[in-house]
């Protein structure tokens, strides 16, 4: 396997979630050893796989509590040709991290993205009352300075917190339990993925819709041409077009895969009646072996 096959962009720095979901997808596709490069956005992950330097891309589609990633969606609508080729969940469990000597009364500042900060507020209140904060551009990157100073507490998960040599204070602090993130492995038209034996999927479809014009009834049209067929959405999203106030288009999401004959017929209905129908992906949704078990319980 020569190394641009082996090549997965993702959100850095190293010991992010979008990390941590490129490793679950390396593993499904059975690669070994990934030649991660690292990014700064996610506009710089789809550049990655429409310019070709890398075969695979992991972008964040959307969190549990913040909804969808509209920079995923922007990118998908109007300047990537990328498609979804997989997706995966990882859940969002934020823990405290301390350099390994240090001791939480030597706590003065909290270090975190302002995701992480937020979504840790009762802990914070609680346990770390009046200490200072201090934002970073990423979990990630709070789990290097707090290792690397015994007065800084970082929030991270604990993959960054091993990474890094962080000692875990506390785990599991988020406000809200049950957070989770989906991740999207992207690549260009074209590319296809051979999973791993071990790997379970189901099949999402995603789809991007562009109305003719602005009128009355055409979101009713839409949702009743995938009820006539039987199909139920798991997402649907207005984004605007960029191009005059109102104007909007429409990302639905449903289960099943875009060669199921009830969606063939849902496709061809909408494609008579709308100026555009882009189909971003049917892909299998991969479960980790932790999803796996707990589906068997």
């Amino acid at each position: 396997m020569s190394d641009r096959e082996r090549s997965i962009a993702f959100l850095g720095p190293f010991g992010t979630y979008c990390h941590e979901a490129a490793l679950i997808f390396a593993d499904a596709l059975n690669i070994d050893d990934p030649e991660l490069i690292e990014c700064t956005s996610f506009d710089d992950v789809f550049d990655c796989v429409d310019r070709g330097r890398c075969l695979y891309g992991v972008v964040g589609k959307e969190n549990s509590l913040e909804g969808p990633v509209t920079a995923t969606l922007d990118n998908f609508a109007f300047r990537s040709s990328a498609i979804i080729l997989a997706e995966t969940v990882v859940d969002i469990h934020h823990c405290l991290l301390t350099a390994p000597d240090s001791d939480p009364l030597r706590i003065r500042t909290v270090a975190s993205h302002p995701q992480g900060l937020a979504q840790c507020r009762r802990y914070l209140n609680e346990k770390l009352p009046g200490r200072e904060t201090l934002i970073t551009s990423s979990t990630a990157e709070s789990a290097r300075l707090a290792a690397q100073d015994p007065e800084i507490a970082g929030i991270a998960n604990a993959f960054a917190g091993d990474l890094y040599g962080c000692k875990v204070e506390a785990m599991d602090i988020e406000d809200h339990l049950g957070n989770q993130t989906a991740f999207a492995l992207i690549g260009r038209a074209g590319t296809t993925i051979e999973l791993s034996p071990h790997a379970q999927a189901r099949y999402k479809t995603t789809l991007a819709l562009f109305m003719k014009m602005d009128k009355a009834g055409t979101l009713h049209m839409i949702l009743s041409e995938f009820a006539y067929a039987g199909i139920n959405l798991t997402m649907i999203q207005s984004r605007p077009l960029k191009q005059a106030l109102g104007d909007y288009m429409f990302f639905v999401e449903f289960t099943g895969h875009d060669s199921d004959i009830d969606v063939q017929t849902a496709l061809a209905c909408l494609r008579l009646k709308l100026r555009e129908v882009k189909v971003l992906g049917s892909y299998p949704v991969i479960s980790t072996e932790k999803d796996s078990a707990q589906s068997q319980d």
